[in-house]
């Protein structure tokens, strides 16, 4: 009888020993399943709310992908990593894939997928300005963007829809880094005013250093102005990839057209460590008001035409591109 209960027990601890590798195994068996992707996005930002709602909601797993994220800091850096192969898909402004292909890209990147539809970035002044015109720039100093950049070239956008020439009517510093222009803002009272995107506006509102008095985003109307992107080829050989990534960008599309700003925010909180809740909801609320996110991610002809004129009008365009050589919309209206 007692033979009989230790060969039970024996029994039982073998079983409960072997039973912890088998389950470790299948996880892991379950995750060499999933396709490897890399992701270059252009900046962290808040203003990309979706895409990291589909990374925390885990979308992407969901969809059998292994998805890593890297920031470029900047359209030319992820365009660079694209090109080289070192990212498979890119998240930037679309221009960057016109100058590729202006330059006689052979393996074009082609846009597949828009997330935004409006500019991200604000004015802010060194003081507050309720009653704010952009004729009130006139003479003044501001801290812009990159030359060619869709910042840059969205603010001088809005500047000639306002009558203003920004040659002669007021001075535009473009020589600082992406990024560096808050921290240059404060640090040198040289210049009136800056264009800065999120998180930066709002801190600085927040030190008392600056006040946000326009949204680029409101005044320049409906722009593409973030898209993904991936090499012909790269779209060619896996088709599956690129489907599963666009479903699971869709759903993080659904997901912050089917909920709060309150709620937007929890979720992508662990994205931003550096930034308490109260100000990510803030941030998102700004966004969420001024109808940022697109409901689809179909990048159309009239946004790309748009785009183009805006980067003729900067003197940016040495000649304008058929929509259907940069743009694939196959993997967006069939995103589910």
């Amino acid at each position: 009888m007692k033979n009989k209960k230790w060969i039970t027990l024996a029994t039982a601890v073998v079983l409960a020993v072997t039973a912890l590798p088998l389950g470790v195994f299948a996880a892991k068996k379950d995750e060499a399943k999933l396709a490897k992707v890399t992701l270059n996005e252009v900046a962290h930002s808040i203003f990309y709310a979706p895409q990291y709602v589909a990374i925390e909601e885990g979308y992407f797993k969901d969809e059998g992908l292994d998805m890593t994220l890297i920031t470029g800091f900047g359209a030319d850096k992820t365009m660079t990593a694209v090109i080289s192969g070192e990212a498979d898909i890119g998240f930037m402004g679309a221009e960057a894939s016109i100058y590729a292909y202006q330059e006689g890209a052979t393996d074009p990147v082609v846009n597949f997928a828009q997330l935004t539809q409006r500019a991200g970035n604000f004015l802010v002044a060194r003081e507050e300005m309720p009653d704010f015109k952009w004729e009130d720039l006139k003479g003044r100093k501001v801290l812009g963007g990159r030359k060619g950049g869709m910042p840059e070239m969205v603010f001088e956008y809005i500047l000639k829809k306002n009558g203003l020439d920004p040659e002669k009517d007021l001075s535009i510093d473009q020589s600082i880094d992406f990024g560096a222009t808050a921290a240059a803002f404060t640090g040198d009272d040289s210049a009136d005013f800056t264009v800065e995107f999120e998180p930066s506006a709002t801190a600085l509102e927040k030190q008392g250093a600056g006040y946000v008095v326009a949204s680029l985003g409101v005044d320049s109307g409906y722009v593409p102005y973030t898209s993904y992107s991936a090499r012909t080829s790269y779209m060619e050989k896996n088709p599956d990839i690129m489907q599963k990534f666009t479903d699971a960008l869709q759903k993080g599309m659904d997901f912050v057209q089917s909920h709060t700003p309150e709620e937007i925010a929890e979720i992508i909180e662990p994205q931003f460590p550096e930034t308490d809740l109260d100000t990510i909801t803030a941030i998102v609320k700004r966004y969420y008001d001024q109808d940022t996110w697109k409901e689809n991610l179909v990048f159309g002809q009239d946004g790309f035409e748009l785009l183009q004129d805006i980067l003729e009008d900067a003197g940016e365009l040495k000649e304008r591109t058929p929509y259907a050589e940069l743009v694939n919309t196959e993997f967006a209206q069939n995103a589910s």
